[in-house]
């Protein structure tokens, strides 16, 4: 009966929250926990694009990845604070001598949410054969709907055959050879060679579990009904409205005190397009967390020292480096930029130094490096040497292309999604700069996200924008997108990875070198000639680096800001504040 009325309340909480969109305030009574910790109240942010789905393997953005990171979990994840790779649902693991043989030990008692894909409506146990089953369809062909298996490609020992055989129509009851289940709370997978960063890999988004009967019972339209072992569920989805995640009552952790995490009750993320609206939700107390301010804000909200102006004082600031890149990409099997003099004439054309000073404000700083940002590991990004603003060598480039001055070329049509304004403001001062030192026309282009990736995947665009952001501190996190083998035969077809089509063997064979090896330093060294080449090769345009700001409200604690701005709620709690409107 209990469970019952709680379940009532949350779904007339949920309707108050869609209604309003947070504008209804409603005092929410904490809970005293052990340890001086607090159970109760949602959490709410905010997100500028809406997601396209919250199915794991076909996750390419950072909307659902967020939003997955609090349904799903994996064998490993990321310390919140560090981004070191620590255990989930895997207990331990073990590794032998040579490196390629991984035994995983899972936890025992971790359950699927509850969901009517089951018989009873009850979740049950997580087991071995419940990540075996996910690991095999990782590596089942399905372009369209499956963006995971470059994680394990050339990797995981038979991922490559399954792939194969699965793309053939052929699905070997066995699955994949190098995934065993040894019993129903151990499972080994063998790999190809030594792989660096295979433990990261598996903290990525595609390496979440979730049960067969959800594939089962939803088909395709598992992207709206996820089912995993997170601290939190989906509750209630608006198209662009609202989303609603409510606490996993069954969830296994406890923190040090032995209270049952999370300690909040739910999370509420809304879909604001426009940063000053955002964060003007925030200061009438409807959010508790808004992310990058708007640019042309951010003289208000703080001051040359990075101190909270007096408006704004009282609230949390928290700022970091990200290892992020901001970049216009190059469809090299188009028609205007599979010419590398133009693309070399383009990546000289602007003034990155002036962009970050002026339309970023302190936002970035200038991508003169490769592209591996700044505190990625232990690389260092001096060791590349990028593009500075030259317009001498942008317009000689631009004549070796056959375009002098401009003369001939194309009028050619940037897209980009608008990033709550933030993109549409840097690609208007880069359009200025590019059509000032090179003498050609660019038109711009803003689309929905879902329509922008979709462009970009499938090769429809010649010209867009996008960032990238390390799903771990390692440099392969970024290099992997210039590998060879994620490039389609089939122009047609689509692909996350490597949207650029790129291919360049040398650089290919450096990198696979740089993976299989294990000492850190002399990957470095490899890592270094492999991204000189992407830059050398001027496969894209690196722009900036992002550094990003937060403000959370001054009730909010537990709230660690990282180098990835991947967040995980499940210790995020609330204390009490004078301010009783303040708490949901």
């Amino acid at each position: 009966m209990k469970n019952w009325i709680i379940n009532i309340l949350y779904c007339c909480g949920c309707v108050l929250l869609i209604s309003c969109l947070g504008e209804q305030k409603r005092e929410f009574n904490l809970r005293p926990a052990k340890g001086g910790k607090y159970y109760g109240g949602t959490f709410r942010t905010n997100e500028e694009e809406y997601f396209k789905t919250l199915y794991p393997l076909n996750v390419t953005e950072v909307v659902a990845h967020r939003i997955g990171e609090q349904i799903f979990e994996g064998l490993t994840t990321f310390d919140d604070s560090t981004l070191a790779v620590v255990p989930r649902l895997a207990e331990r693991w073990e590794i032998d001598p040579s490196a390629t043989k991984y035994t995983f030990y899972l936890r025992k008692g971790v359950y699927f949410h509850d969901d009517k894909c089951f018989p009873t409506g009850k979740g049950r146990e997580m087991k071995a054969q419940d990540v075996k089953f996910c690991f095999d369809r990782v590596c089942f062909h399905n372009p369209a709907d499956n963006q995971g298996f470059w994680i394990f490609k050339d990797v995981v020992k038979g991922a490559n055959e399954y792939d194969s055989l699965t793309a053939k129509g052929l699905v070997p009851d066995s699955g994949v050879s190098g995934i065993k289940v040894i019993d129903d709370y151990t499972i080994q997978i063998e790999l190809e060679r030594p792989y660096a960063v295979f433990l990261a890999r598996l903290a990525l988004i595609f390496g979440k579990i979730y049960p067969h009967e959800a594939i089962e019972k939803y088909g395709s339209e598992i992207r709206n009904h996820p089912v995993g072992t997170g601290p939190f569920y989906l509750k209630i989805n608006r198209h662009e409205q609202v989303t609603f995640l409510a606490r996993n009552p069954n969830y296994w952790r406890k923190d040090e005190f032995g209270n049952q995490l999370p300690y909040l009750d739910a999370l509420r993320i809304s879909y604001i397009k426009e940063k000053k609206n955002e964060l003007l939700e925030f200061k009438k107390g409807n959010s508790d967390l808004v992310y990058r301010f708007p640019l042309e804000m951010i003289d208000e909200i703080v001051d040359y020292k990075k101190n909270l102006k007096p408006a704004y004082q009282g609230y949390i600031l928290q700022y970091k480096p990200q290892i992020a890149l901001q970049y216009y990409g190059f469809q090299h099997q188009g028609k205007i930029f599979n010419n590398i003099n133009v693309r070399k004439a383009f990546c000289y054309a602007i003034d990155r130094q002036k962009l970050c000073d002026f339309t970023l404000k302190g936002t970035g700083f200038p991508a003169i490096y490769g592209t591996v940002p700044p505190g990625t590991g232990t690389f260092d990004s001096r060791t590349v040497h990028g593009y500075t603003y030259n317009p001498a060598k942008a317009q000689e480039y631009m004549a070796k292309a056959g375009f002098p001055k401009g003369k001939g070329f194309p009028a050619i049509t940037l897209e980009l999604n608008s990033g709550g304004s933030r993109n549409s403001q840097v690609a208007e001062a880069l359009k200025k700069m590019i059509e000032e030192t090179l003498g050609i026309k660019i038109n711009l282009l803003i689309v929905p996200w879902a329509q922008h990736t979709e462009a970009v995947e499938t090769a429809k665009i010649d010209f867009y924008r996008l960032g990238w952001v390390a799903d771990y501190p390692d440099a392969e996190s970024f290099l992997n997108l210039f590998h060879s083998k994620y490039v389609p035969d089939d122009i047609n077809v689509k692909t996350y990875i490597n949207s650029f089509r790129y291919k360049n063997k040398q650089f290919d064979t450096i990198f696979d070198k740089a993976l299989a090896t294990i000492d850190e330093s002399k990957r470095n060294e490899l890592y270094t000639k492999a991204d000189q080449i992407i830059i050398d090769d001027a496969v894209l345009l690196p722009i900036y680096y992002d550094i990003d700001f937060r403000l959370l409200q001054p009730y909010v604690r537990n709230c660690p800001q990282n180098a990835s701005e991947q967040r995980n709620f499940t210790e995020v709690y609330f204390v009490p504040t004078k301010n009783k409107q303040a708490q949901d």
